[in-house]
């Protein structure tokens, strides 16, 4: 189970036969139900797009217009991939009235209509339940020996460092205190729990009861290019990582 889905990195890389994958990304978890259920009618809607810069400001902005009510759920499956191969480093981050604001990325050749990738993606879907809600929603679901990973928006590495723009809602100290509750009533079930994290000393307190190994992951998007390359980041377990 993956509370906080986003990419799906451990869920592609496991690529399990039953799974539960939840977000609380309405556009996210949409496209992934497209993929999953319309996948063909999706690579014909993503064939319409063009790699053009006039093109790409036209497709981002139609979310403030009325018309874009109007649209199918594939349509909007469709824009998102489009805007996230052609944006600026495949980011995704939104303002506060939940608007994707990226500008524009100068790509030569991005896949957006990746038809290979995307039917696999479709038959990898198959059989696994998909649910646009909170992390909290895991306990009604979560039982002994099920395994749960969770990814999170990361505790900031400085005052500064506080980009948590996957959706309109903030994901602040609060919110990571409530997370660790449910980490805790899961670890009283008997779950396999693991999550991943900023190394902070926020973080590092607050699962200081559990094991915490720390690895150097790559970080390629900053706008001080001098922060960028390896940093360090937590993994979480209430087992032993062999």
């Amino acid at each position: 189970m993956e509370p906080f889905v986003g990419g799906g990195a451990l869920f592609f890389h496991l690529t399990p036969k039953k799974a539960i994958l939840i977000d609380n990304n309405p556009v996210l978890i949409n496209a992934y139900k497209i993929i999953q259920n319309d996948v063909e009618d999706l690579i014909k809607s993503l064939q319409k797009h063009k790699n053009e810069k006039e093109y790409y400001y036209k497709i981002r902005n139609i979310d403030l217009l009325d018309e874009f009510e109007d649209w199918s759920d594939i349509e909007k499956a469709s824009r998102i991939l489009f805007m996230n191969k052609c944006c600026y480093n495949g980011l995704y981050r939104v303002n506060s009235k939940g608007h994707f604001n990226v500008p524009y990325g100068k790509y030569a050749n991005p896949r957006f209509c990746d038809e290979i990738n995307l039917r696999a993606v479709h038959k990898t879907l198959q059989g696994i339940q998909i649910l646009l809600s909170s992390f909290e929603t895991c306990l009604k679901y979560a039982k002994k020996d099920d395994f749960v990973y969770f990814d999170p928006p990361y505790d900031p590495l400085s005052d500064t460092a506080n980009f948590t723009g996957y959706t309109k809602e903030k994901f602040g100290k609060r919110e990571q205190e409530n997370l660790k509750r449910v980490y805790d009533e899961l670890n009283e079930r008997g779950c396999k729990v693991l999550l991943s994290n900023s190394y902070t000393e926020f973080i590092l307190d607050l699962y200081k009861d559990y094991n915490i190994s720390t690895v150097n992951a790559k970080r390629v998007i900053n706008r001080d290019a001098s922060k960028r390359g390896e940093i360090k980041e937590i993994l979480v377990s209430n087992y032993q990582i062999e």
